[in-house]
């Protein structure tokens, strides 16, 4: 994905650092890598809080977590009451990644459109 950011930096980017007289590795270093973290980090955010709410899809191949616990719980003992427990820890986790995520978005976004620092 750092790749792909890379080459989304525009190439008049590489050509104005080069003519500053910044070598290849300067330019990669202060101008293409800053640019391209810049517009992954959305993604990979992205990436990151789905993975966490993916979890629970996987707790029933996997080791015990909070849904298979609930899953035990419930068989045991015929409550159903350890599904909403397990639901809103879910919740209370992947709320404050999404609000995180969405906060880094809108704050490049609104740094790229004013023109900020490179």
């Amino acid at each position: 994905m750092l790749r792909a950011g890379m080459e989304a930096v525009h190439p008049s980017q590489r050509v104005a650092a080069r003519s500053m007289g910044l070598t290849h590795g300067q330019t990669l270093r202060i101008v293409v890598i800053p640019q391209g973290v810049r517009k992954v980090v959305p993604a990979l955010m992205n990436d990151f809080v789905s993975m966490q709410k993916d979890v629970g899809l996987i707790s029933v191949l996997g080791a015990v977590d909070a849904v298979r616990a609930a899953q035990i719980s419930a068989a045991e003992y015929y409550n159903f009451t350890p599904y909403i427990v397990a639901a809103l820890l879910f919740v209370a986790m992947a709320l404050p990644m999404i609000r995180l995520t969405d906060y880094v978005s809108a704050r490049l976004a609104k740094r790229e459109q004013m023109g900020g620092i490179v």
